[in-house]
This record gives structure tokens, sequence and C-alpha cells, in this order.
């Protein structure tokens, strides 16, 4: 569990990083299910930076009974995000990001809420929690924040490529008075981050592959009007925190 320095720093910040969440057989594992044919493959498609670098992603909002469905519902990151959100969610979505060595393309500046308000959800009372499962170094393209912004609105957002980006001019003066954060972490890190908080990420022109697990959640109080939205809005069902390691052994029994 955040202690309460944690908890203060995600307030101001509107992120925290925690390291060692999950244990290097816990990555490698994931890792396995991410290079295999499945679940990845199956979702997976390409969104180019304004630069035409390639930007993979795979995306699902259902609620998986394999690896990934086992972090998504891991007590290490629910009841952090129950923390940090002080009141109950449901599992939003979850994301694998590509970021391959030398091909990796760039993530624009931008606020998820920036387009998940577009879903219908009111308020920005929404979380995601990005698992390292390379170590991830600013040579590679890791995530890199604003300090803060989550405490500064939605902006608006259109495209920049073939992606969602806020509007640059805006986003360069924030950065001007409030600075930016590269998140650099060793694999198994966890950083939870607020859907306001602005982030990006450069392009991985190293010899070595920054990809991530992502598990967004949104509150219980937010359910989105109209219909939309990803995910079904019902309290999440926990696994075993052991969940990870049992179907590594199931899929060799």
């Amino acid at each position: 569990m955040l202690s309460l320095e944690q908890t203060q720093a995600f307030d101001r910040d509107g992120f925290v990083l925690v390291p060692d969440a999950f244990s290097a057989q816990e990555i490698e594992i994931l890792l396995s299910n991410v290079t295999k044919e499945g679940r990845v493959t199956k979702h997976q498609g390409n969104m180019p930076d304004a630069a035409g670098r390639s930007s993979k992603l795979a995306l699902w909002a259902d609620v998986s009974n394999d690896v990934f469905g086992a972090v998504s519902t891991s007590p290490r990151v629910v009841n952090n995000v129950r923390m940090l959100m002080r009141e109950d969610v449901y599992h939003w979505h979850s994301k694998v990001m590509l970021k391959e060595a030398r091909v990796g393309g760039a993530w624009e500046w931008h606020q998820d809420y920036g387009y998940w308000y577009g879903d219908g959800c009111l308020y920005p009372r929404m979380i995601s929690c990005m698992i390292a499962l390379d170590a991830a170094t600013k040579e590679n393209g890791c995530l890199k924040v604003i300090p803060g912004s989550h405490l500064l609105g939605r902006f608006d957002h259109g495209r920049v490529g073939n992606q969602a980006g806020a509007d640059q001019a805006r986003v360069a003066a924030v950065i001007e008075r409030l600075g930016v954060k590269y998140c650099e972490a060793p694999a198994g890190s966890a950083l939870f981050f607020h859907g306001n908080t602005f982030h990006a990420s450069e392009a991985n022109l190293s010899e070595r592959h920054r990809r991530a697990y992502i598990c967004c959640y949104n509150a219980l109080s937010n359910i989105p009007y109209g219909g939309k939205g990803h995910g079904l809005p019902v309290p999440i069902t926990m696994s075993p925190d052991d969940s990870i390691l049992s179907f590594a052994e199931s899929a060799v029994a």
C-alpha cells in the first residue's frame, strides 16, 4: 500500500512512482504473453506520431481471464488506485504499449481525460497505472510528465499526427512554468498518474525495447452519461496476489 508521503506526492504532482511493484518473474511472464500470439496481437494497432514513426498499441475494455486480467485486478494496483481516488473504482480499459527499439515513435503531450471527456465522463476522476515491462529510460523513450498539471483542468485536444494531442502552444506555456519530469524506472515499477496529468514520450532510437502495460480506472461515481464509455461499471473483484504466477503454472501444466 502507498504511504502517506506517496499519497501526498500524488495529490501535489498528479503522479507517483512505486518501484518493485511486480517481481522479475512476474514481469518475465507478462513479457512472454506480450510477444506470443494472443490478446496483444489480436488487439494491436499502429498510431504513428507526427514524424510517422510507429507507435503500437493494443487496447481492450474487458477484464480478461489471463495474466493481463490478473494485473488489472491485482490488489497491488486496485487498492492503491482506490486510496488515491478516495473512493471505489471500476476497470475502464487496459492496454499494452510497444515502443520497439530504433523504430518506436513518440506520444504527443496529452491528458487522458482530454479524450475520455468525449466518452461522457463528467469529472476527471480517472487514474492510470503504467507498469514498466522493460527498464524505462530517457534513451528508450520513457514517459515524461508535467508535475502539478492535473490541477490545470482539461485542455482542448485535437489531432497531432494520428494521435490526440493538446494545444502545443498552451502546453509549451505550461512547461515553462511547471517544468518536465522524466519518469525513468526499472522493470516492475508502477507509475500511477491522474487523468488530467499531462504526459508524453519521445521516440525510441535506442537498441532496447520500451514496453509497458497500462491499467486505467474510473470512479464508480463518475459513470459516463448516455451509455458511452469503456468497461463495465461494476466493482472490481480482486484477484489473489499470486495470480500471475498461477496463470503461468497452469499454462505449463
